[in-house]
């Protein structure tokens, strides 16, 4: 049964390691140690036998948004409900915070739809996000990704 708990700055290197692959492949956005050290309270990670298996962030765009973002877990644990818990902690924060709605910019869409999300055009996007992250993908301009919001 996987352990969770949020994030502290000695697991940065683990998190980097975890995600390397899916930063090379262009599916994550590739984060830097320092980036990821200014956003560390974000993080949410799940641990199983004491070995980092999987992570996400909880990005506060507004006052009433937030994101779902790099959202990895290890391949060989995929499909034993670890994504979902990960979301599931995220969504629940945001509602302690009292955020309205929270969004994803994904390769995944139905996976996130199983979890009540919903697609939405990506120009209705805060065009800070444009520029503050997808401008940093390999793939941009051209986005494959589908965009998802859910209401709390």
């Amino acid at each position: 049964m996987p352990q969770y708990r949020k994030a502290l700055l000695g697991d940065i290197p683990a998190m980097q390691a975890l995600v390397a692959p899916k930063v090379e492949d262009g599916t994550i956005l590739v984060r830097s140690d320092d980036e990821i050290a200014t956003n560390i309270r974000s993080y949410t990670l799940a641990f199983e036998q004491e070995r980092l298996v999987g992570f996400t962030a909880l990005h506060i765009h507004s006052a009433e948004l937030a994101e779902i973002r790099s959202l990895i877990v290890d391949d060989r644990l995929r499909g034993h409900g670890i994504g979902g818990e990960l979301v599931h902690r995220a969504l629940e924060e945001a509602r302690t915070l009292g955020l309205k709605r929270v969004l994803a910019l994904t390769y995944a869409a139905g996976f996130f739809e199983r979890l009540g999300f919903t697609e939405i055009p990506k120009e209705s996007l805060p065009e800070h996000k444009i520029w503050a992250d997808c401008i940093k993908c390999k793939h941009f301009p051209v986005c494959n990704e589908t965009a998802l919001i859910r209401m709390l």
